[in-house]
């Protein structure tokens, strides 16, 4: 009997796009997101702000790495297809057991070893995978196993501050990812990573951000549960629905250029491109964007319990307010990352974010809901303005 032989996985062609299967793999990637701030939510802190910064991290590395497999061959087909399928379904376990991942106490160590074993195999998944892959190629093949080899280093803190818990899990656990990053990043030195459809890996991310901003409308409903809705809280959900529409059209507005600018890098310069303006910037937009969502929650929690004249505490305000900085400190990184001029606003816009922080820790939740949005309408309207009379005067 004779050794079965799998099809070889399909090579991806320059313009290939998303498929329907990676979306797929976008709404487990949204489930993990909607349990990182339900968590977070539960008992907003600085700690448990720290300590859901770092589930994101984790929950990003899980997508990231299937990202950039995606970009190579599809996903959608053979051998291929079924090992991401598993991956998957250990994404959707490490985001079932985040809300426990934190605990401390007799009987508490069961759901952080879940959550970094189910890790160890998202991640062993994508190595094999990338590695069957790269097979005809040699200088893909010595950076799969380059990043592979840091990787596995990253492993032995994870399982130790699973055991250990508490400071020390806080600890081992930011090391543990430091390491995994940083073996991504030295890959891309060392060796560089082919970004085969410059448009796929655009899409592909400009995707997640849409789903980060999903959150933040997701947390209206968790903020106002089944409670009856009053005006307040009518006010707060459209000031929400706004705030997130400036934060997509502020970061849309320069994708197109990032696309261009991504497609005609040569060589392993795409590659260098792709991983600094993408998988690095786009970390903090995702991590501002959840903690909005957060921020947004508490202040209409608040309001479901007729408080509307209560101010938030420090975390909160911190979630929204610096939840906001954060997401334009990374857009101004994507900018300067993927070849783009940034304006002066651009790299002032986060500073002004955070000198609001402090007048809305001391204001009622709505007006400081209001407060941003009037920022970010008001951000987004003077960079309309500017483009314009750029355009016009480039005209004339």
């Amino acid at each position: 009997m004779g050794w079965i032989s799998w099809p070889r996985p399909v090579v991806t062609a320059e313009k290939h796009r998303p498929t329907l299967f990676e979306v797929f793999f976008d709404l487990v990637l949204v489930f993990g997101l909607i349990r990182v701030t339900t968590f977070m939510s539960e008992r907003p802190s600085s700690e448990t702000l720290t300590q859901g910064l770092l589930v994101l991290v984790l929950l990003w590395n899980s997508w990231l790495v299937y990202a950039w497999l995606g970009n190579y061959v599809r996903l959608d087909v053979g051998l291929t297809r079924a090992g991401v399928t598993v991956a998957m379904a250990a994404v959707f376990l490490i985001a079932l057991v985040i809300p426990e991942a934190w605990q401390t106490g007799p009987h508490t160590t069961k759901p952080r070893l879940i959550l970094v074993l189910a890790y160890v195999v998202v991640r062993v998944i994508d190595s094999a995978l990338f590695h069957w892959a790269a097979a005809d190629d040699p200088r893909l093949s010595r950076t799969v196993r380059l990043y592979a080899l840091t990787t596995a280093l990253s492993w032995l803190p994870l399982v130790l501050g699973a055991v250990l818990g508490g400071t020390a899990q806080l600890l081992l656990w930011a090391a543990a990812l430091i390491v995994d990053m940083s073996g991504g990043v030295l890959a891309l030195l060392v060796s560089g990573w082919p970004v085969r459809s410059p448009g796929h890996f655009v899409e592909r991310h400009g995707l997640v951000v849409i789903i980060a901003l999903g959150e933040s409308l997701i947390s209206v409903g968790a903020g106002i549960g089944t409670r009856m809705i009053r005006t307040p809280t009518l006010v707060a959900a459209l000031l929400t629905l706004v705030l997130t529409i400036c934060l997509y059209w502020l970061y849309s507005a320069n994708t197109a250029h990032a696309e261009r600018a991504l497609t005609m890098a040569p060589g392993l310069r795409r590659g260098f491109v792709a991983g600094n303006a993408y998988s690095v910037a786009h970390l903090p937009l995702l991590a501002g964007t959840i903690y909005v969502a957060l921020g947004v929650e508490e202040v209409l929690a608040a309001l479901t319990h007729e408080k509307s004249h209560a101010t938030l505490n420090w975390a909160p305000t911190i979630a929204l307010f610096g939840g906001a900085a954060l997401y334009l400190v990374g857009r101004a990184i994507f900018l300067g990352l993927s070849g783009q001029s940034v304006r002066l606003e651009q790299y002032v816009a986060p500073g002004l974010a955070l000198l609001l922080l402090p007048v809305g820790r001391y204001l009622p939740g709505l007006a400081a809901l209001g407060l941003l949005t009037a920022f970010l309408v008001a951000l987004l309207s003077y960079e309309a303005w500017t483009r314009r009379s750029a355009t016009n005067g480039g005209a004339q």
